[in-house]
């Protein structure tokens, strides 16, 4: 048994195969539990950023990596101690030989293990801010969020990608590349001015948060419901339905009035009247408007019902008046009101709105009455 154990294979006893596929089988029924393990004491040490988080979720997130991660380490770690057999050991292509081979996929393996671990911790944290931002009525955080999240993860894969040319041909290459990417991301800023500012409008819309998603808004000739707020444009809902992309640039350097931070809502009636109308009923129908209005809950003091202007042929009432009221179809509602109230008192003083209607005469010349 002993000269079996002790047999050479490859440049390698049998024993350290066998240990070899021993601890790797070992691991393998053995990585759920450990990673499981592993994982909740992350947790543990990570909850108390959001209470909301429940320990599953996070480890969903980690299970696999790390059962990989553990996996291939064991790998690495015992398959250190043995010597790669100078039979395989044949040249692949010029100077490489297939234990450089193998080396280099081993480093491959353990670096895609890491980079897949710190894309799911920011995932993790992502998830965290999710949560906090959930509590919020403001939906720009979520997207202010989901933002970052892609942001960080493309550091990881450009950092990824970096490493994986260091490990196929050498630090040589990467310094080359980031030689050349000095002069190449002044050739490419130049290129890309336009999408470049846009991009610094997406950061000082975040920042500044001159407005949110949700909030109505009018800027230029647009005015409707921001949606969507992304690294290049934002997205409005017209008035009329239509889907508008607006430069973020735009956005930023345009004068924008954001329509949901009104504290109030301004509302002006012009009444026209007959030149028949009596004076004592003039005052009567004011007295009575002022009466109305005061009366009604919803329209704030310091109104202003008065008689404005007056031609030869009408008397002209201005009537203006502000409101809590943000709401359109409740803003809508109040005018209704507040029109309807003044209609019934033009028929309770038995006035009139001027009624000018063309004459056509015998000679055909038009007239007006």
């Amino acid at each position: 048994m002993n000269d079996f154990l002790n047999h050479i294979f490859l440049d390698n006893p049998v024993q350290d195969y066998l240990i070899l596929l021993g601890v790797l089988l070992f691991v393998f029924f053995v990585k759920r539990f450990i990673s499981k393990g592993l994982a909740t004491i992350l947790f543990r040490l990570v909850k108390h950023w959001s209470p909301q988080i429940e320990e599953k979720d996070f480890i969903a997130l980690l299970l696999r990596p790390l059962e990989y991660f553990l996996l291939l380490v064991t790998f690495m770690l015992t398959i250190d101690r043995f010597t790669f057999p100078q039979v395989l050991n044949v040249h692949v292509y010029n100077k490489i030989t297939l234990q450089n081979v193998t080396d280099t996929l081993l480093s491959l393996a353990f670096s895609m293990s890491i980079i897949w671990i710190l894309l799911r911790l920011i995932d993790f944290i992502a998830l965290v801010l999710e949560k906090k931002a959930d509590l919020t009525e403001d939906k720009t955080d979520n997207q202010f969020i989901v933002f970052f999240r892609d942001f960080f993860k493309a550091i990881i894969f450009i950092m990824g990608a970096i490493a994986f040319i260091r490990i196929l041909f050498g630090p040589g290459l990467v310094e080359k590349i980031v030689a050349g990417l000095g002069i190449g991301a002044a050739a490419l800023a130049l290129a890309a001015k336009e999408s470049i500012e846009n991009l610094i409008g997406s950061f000082i819309i975040f920042f500044d948060k001159p407005f949110r998603v949700g909030d109505s808004v009018k800027v230029d000739s647009f005015q409707g419901t921001v949606e969507k707020i992304g690294l290049r444009s934002t997205r409005i809902r017209t008035l009329e339905k239509t889907f508008v992309t607006v430069p973020n640039k735009k956005m930023v350097d345009s004068i924008l009035d954001n329509l949901s931070l009104r504290t109030q809502q301004r509302v002006a009636l012009k009444l026209e009247l007959g030149s028949e109308a009596p004076a004592e009923s003039l005052l009567n129908l004011l007295k009575d408007t002022r009466m109305l209005l005061k009366e009604n809950p919803n329209v704030l003091a310091g109104f202003t019902v008065n008689l404005n202007d007056f031609t030869r042929d009408t008397y002209s009432i201005q009537i203006i008046f502000n409101t809590y009221i943000i709401d359109g179809n409740q803003y809508a509602a109040l005018r209704e009101t507040v029109t309807l109230g003044i209609i019934r008192l033009l028929g309770e003083h038995g006035l009139k709105l001027p009624n000018n209607t063309t004459i056509v005469n015998i000679s055909g010349r038009p007239e007006l009455s």
